[in-house]
């Protein structure tokens, strides 16, 4: 009994205060991962610095009611270019209307009815900046849609996501691009993700309705890369420019679908790691107002520089397989323009 008591007070003596300091080490090791990739998020973040004027400019940019969309427009909108914000719900896009024109005293920002997934209301969008613009410097792809779960089909019978992300921003260029092209030099900017490395197009299920939607918004992005290339070959010596970027993980609405209890793990990393929509959106400004990139086109940028493309995203025939399934997808019409 004496010597078991003598044990147990040799182990508490020693053995305790061991156990204590690897703990607190473990937790300063941690610590000092979180603050360095911290750290690491910080220094990678690009950012635009130029303070390139846009007035005169007239810019259109879709999805923009919150994320990097609205603070793309808030900012385009500080150097003074008309911004028309594209949106899908007009009660929300007004009251960012008036917060953007109150924060930066440009009263030249028009609101507008547009839901990506609607080839109709496309339709509708495109013929009204067609006859009521009489320029277009600057279409900015930026609207997105995921869902991780719940499967959902446009009015056209479209994979929701696919229709939003790849097929809705196909038909609204088609539309717009003789106003594009009238307006030259001018730009085209697609939000795409390097998330697009974890999926790649099937060309051969070009309406993916048995697909978990949560992939296929990483196969819109890849789409979005692909015809962001093969547009820019067509484009070629029009004076329209085409380019796409990443603007990093951004903790934006687009990650309040996830359901929990995903969602909890993903918001605390989300804090943590992902980007602010205000740094998010840095890539998009430079991509439409940097006089430096007046010629650049088909490239894929990654905070604020050009960046690499996996070998599938780079492959032309690819994309000039996507863009003949896509005309098809998005039925165009005998008078519709062709690019």
């Amino acid at each position: 009994m004496i010597v078991a008591e003598a044990w147990k007070a040799n182990y508490l003596f020693w053995i305790l205060p061991v156990v204590l300091i690897l703990g607190l080490l473990a937790l300063l090791a941690l610590l000092g991962i979180f603050f360095a990739l911290r750290l690491y998020a910080k220094l990678t973040c690009g950012r635009y610095q130029a303070k390139t004027r846009m007035d005169g400019k007239t810019v259109i940019v879709t999805g923009c009611t919150s994320g990097i969309g609205k603070e793309t427009a808030k900012e385009l909108a500080k150097r003074g270019a008309r911004v028309i914000m594209a949106c899908r719900s007009m009660e929300k896009a007004e009251k960012v209307q008036d917060e953007i024109v109150q924060s930066t005293k440009n009263a030249n920002v028009v609101v507008k009815k547009l839901d990506l997934s609607s080839f109709e209301s496309i339709r509708t969008f495109a013929e009204d900046i067609n006859k009521n613009e009489k320029a277009l410097d600057v279409l900015i792809h930026n609207a997105g849609y995921a869902e991780t779960f719940k499967k959902n089909i446009s009015e056209d019978g479209i994979e929701l996501t696919m229709a939003t992300n790849h097929y809705g921003p196909f038909l609204l260029t088609h539309l717009l691009i003789n106003l594009l092209k009238k307006s030259s030099p001018s730009r085209i900017v697609v939000v795409a993700s390097s998330l697009y490395r974890l999926a790649s197009v099937n060309l051969d299920n070009p309406n993916p309705l048995n697909t978990m939607p949560g992939y296929l918004y990483y196969v819109s992005k890849e789409a979005n890369i692909l015809f962001t290339r093969e547009l820019a070959r067509r484009m070629e010596g029009t004076g329209v420019t085409v380019n796409c970027l990443h603007p990093g993980l951004i903790d934006t609405g687009i990650w309040r679908n996830v359901p929990a209890p995903l969602s909890w793990g993903l918001g605390l990393i989300n804090t943590l790691y992902f980007k602010t929509p205000v740094q998010g959106c840095q890539t998009s400004v430079m991509l439409a107002v940097d006089e430096n990139l007046s010629k650049v086109t088909g490239e894929y940028f990654s905070d604020c520089q050009i960046s690499s493309l996996s070998s599938s995203a780079s492959d032309m025939s690819r994309a000039r397989k996507l863009w003949e399934i896509s005309e098809k997808m998005v039925k165009l019409e005998e008078n519709d323009p062709r690019i």
